[in-house]
């Protein structure tokens, strides 16, 4: 068979969820280095959507779109060398750790320590990548891409609290379908693929992603966007999330445990 049945993706997810979990019990210094490289491969996309999604703003005008459509296929890239490379992603562990916790393999503790783990090294490679790789090197100081992060991170701070939320929701929804479709998989190429539709269409749609958030909002921030820490953790990162861990861990991980594997064990 070309993909794995619905239960076969399942046991792959609870396989990979017990790895991460002995990886961040362990080898801390590989563990560490992957939890970076995770931040700093989301950060590549978001830079990409970024500087092809804005690049054509007479085009985009005319046609609303169009710059949505362009930046949701460019940055699937992240995620993509997440899950062939096999870095460590927050959003995505949020739904590969729940067969393992559904099924009694690890604790609630075990869990929220691999989560906060990954979320800080995520962090740190996101602004290492945003700093160096862009601010550094002016990406990101000439129009059009000058006044588009700004008004990106100025926009992302600006949503009432509840409207990130459900945003966040709807991002690792998608991002957590990606990956189930990528283990579906068993070829490099249909992987590449399952991980590039789902998360084409939540950029495309304007969901919140707690960790390309991490990218967008202190690139603003650099170029001069009026956006304060306190900001940009208290109005997007914290509940963009909670929504996240929503839609990876229920949404994804939880349901699909349930439906394939709860019932069988």
């Amino acid at each position: 068979m070309a993909t794995k049945t619905p239960a076969e993706v399942a046991e792959s997810a609870l396989t990979v969820g017990l790895n991460k979990l002995r990886l961040s019990q362990g080898n801390y210094g590989r563990f560490i280095i992957l939890t970076i490289l995770a931040g700093i491969y989301i950060a590549f996309g978001g830079t990409l959507s970024l500087i092809v999604g804005y690049g054509f703003p007479e085009a985009a005008a005319a046609n609303p779109a169009l710059q949505k459509v362009m930046s949701g296929a460019m940055f699937p890239i992240g995620l993509i060398l997440v899950v062939v490379l096999g870095a460590e992603l927050f959003t995505g562990n949020n739904a590969l750790l729940m067969p393992a916790w559904m099924l009694r393999r690890c604790s609630l503790k075990d869990v929220i320590v691999n989560w906060t783990l990954v979320y800080l090294g995520n962090f740190a490679g996101a602004m290492l990548f945003v700093y160096f790789m862009v601010y550094i090197t002016g990406l990101t100081a000439p129009e059009p891409y000058h006044s588009a992060i700004i008004k990106i991170a100025q926009a992302k701070v600006s949503m009432p609290w509840i409207t990130v939320f459900i945003k966040g929701i709807g991002a690792n929804w998608c991002v957590c379908l990606a990956i189930w479709l990528a283990l579906s998989a068993k070829s490099s190429g249909a992987k590449m693929f399952g991980c590039w539709l789902p998360v084409m269409a939540f950029v495309a749609l304007g969901y919140e992603h707690s960790i390309a958030n991490m990218f967008f909002i202190p690139c603003g921030m650099l170029e001069g966007a009026e956006v304060t820490p306190l900001q940009m953790v208290t109005a997007n990162l914290i509940p963009a999330t909670l929504g996240n861990i929503i839609g990876g861990a229920l949404f994804v991980g939880c349901v699909h445990t349930y439906l394939h594997l709860k019932k069988q064990k």
